[in-house]
């Protein structure tokens, strides 16, 4: 029988992607020789926004700078918890401008609790919140050393996984939190070295596992509100497992910024007071 689902409310940092272009290359995703569609980004991204406003969600808007393509995945940009902003500090300097313009929006808009991090962390990329813990991936991109920072920050346990497939540079593509206040996730364990798959074996034995064609069509990229589970749809094989957990999955377009090597979460940084 399905566990009773109930969601809340979300707030959600996005940003257009007015600037979004393939001009250089940090990942197996992104080719540089095939071309974005830009209106058809556009469209994909407003379409998400509208899909969240729907759920009754909101969503705050970060204003694209005309130099940083990669803006719009503001989920590499912050970690937010508690009201507390743990910053980002990118793995490739050319990225790191975002950093900056993240930190500024939030001193902006009433944020008090603002930490510049020391060690490269590229945000909720490799840094997911649960109830009881922070699980923090490295081995591409975040140095480990910016766990025991972002623990010394947050005051919650840090948990720490190694990413070993190059297709899952980021925590975010290899794995989802679907349930924050019930510690409820969904992974795919070939993109972790055996003693991380076996933390989470033990941290999560009734984890939703992915199959290899839902991973990597980019279908961990996920965002839930503890009800509603928005995903890719390149990942139809998600769908009725989440179903029979008591989820409701909800599928949109993001081909385009699947390009860029990023899709639902990448675009949604999550503003938890």
């Amino acid at each position: 029988m399905a566990r009773s689902r109930s969601a809340t409310p979300r707030r959600y940092l996005m940003c257009p992607p007015a600037h979004f272009d393939l001009t250089y290359s940090t990942d197996p995703w992104t080719d540089p020789a095939k071309p974005v569609d830009a209106p058809l980004a556009l469209a994909q991204w407003e379409r998400l926004c509208e899909v969240y406003r729907s759920l009754g969600h909101t969503v705050e808007e970060l204003t694209p700078e005309p130099l940083l393509p990669d803006m719009v995945f503001t989920a590499n940009g912050a970690t937010v918890a508690d009201g507390r902003v743990f910053g980002a500090r990118f793995a490739h300097p050319r990225r790191e401008p975002e950093a900056e313009a993240h930190l500024e929006w939030f001193a902006a808009h009433g944020y008090t609790h603002l930490h510049v991090p020391i060690h490269i962390n590229e945000g909720e990329g490799d840094l997911a919140v649960t109830a009881s813990y922070l699980l923090a991936g490295h081995g591409f991109r975040t140095n480990p050393l910016a766990h025991g920072e972002a623990q010394e920050f947050f005051g919650r346990p840090v948990i720490g996984l190694e990413l070993i497939d190059p297709r899952f540079h980021h925590l975010g593509l290899a794995l989802a939190v679907l349930d924050d206040a019930a510690d409820e996730v969904a992974y795919y364990p070939p993109a972790f070295s055996p003693g991380s798959r076996e933390v989470l074996r033990r941290l999560f034995p009734d984890a939703l596992i992915a199959a290899e064609e839902d991973a990597a069509a980019l279908g961990l990229n996920a965002v839930s509100d503890g009800l509603h589970v928005v995903l890719p749809q390149t990942a139809p094989g998600l769908c009725e497992p989440l179903r029979e957990r008591g989820f409701e999955p909800v599928t949109v377009e993001t081909g385009e910024l699947h390009k860029g090597g990023g899709s639902v979460k990448c675009c949604s940084l999550e503003l938890r007071t």
